[in-house]
């Protein structure tokens, strides 16, 4: 019996310790699932993070293709502003050329006038009254040396813009 005790005794402490045992392990493997949880985050973060550089990366190129296609496209735009501006200063200097062109040929259309006044005072006085000849309009100077005082500038030509 004291055998039997002794056994039973032993018995149950191996239980206990089967008990106690199992329970580590189970604790163990817990702690091994956690662990294995962990860095399976841990390689998933590194996945992702890698995938985000990757993405960073391309962000960054395509930012700067953008970029130096802004810079490309300012570039044109400065050069057709400086043609523009380039243009307008011609354009300036040529209506001052045409106005100052009107205003001499006024000065003509005057000069002829009085050169024709001059020369039919001359023909009175030659002729003493002989034959009397009329003093000519304006409008028939114009009609006789050309063209309009009253026409306006022509329509500018077409200003085109070359890319480069």
């Amino acid at each position: 019996e004291v055998q039997v005790d002794e056994l039973q005794r032993l018995l149950a402490g191996m239980e206990k310790e089967h008990r106690s045992l199992l329970l580590k392990m189970k604790e163990g493997e817990a702690e091994l699932a956690r662990l294995r949880s962990v860095e399976g985050d841990k390689l998933a973060e590194q996945d992702r993070s890698a995938q985000l550089e990757k993405e960073v990366a391309m962000l960054r190129e395509k930012i700067h293709h953008l970029d130096d296609m802004l810079k490309s496209q300012q570039r044109k735009v400065r050069q057709m502003i400086e043609q523009l501006q380039n243009s307008k200063t011609v354009i300036q200097a040529k209506d001052a050329m045409i106005q100052e062109l009107k205003e001499r040929r006024l000065r003509l259309l005057q000069n002829l006038e009085m050169h024709d006044r001059i020369e039919h005072l001359i023909e009175k006085q030659v002729s003493r009254g002989g034959h009397s000849s009329r003093v000519r309009s304006k409008s028939e100077y114009v009609s006789r040396y050309g063209g309009s005082t009253l026409t306006g500038p022509k329509p500018l030509p077409l200003i085109r813009v070359v890319e480069t």
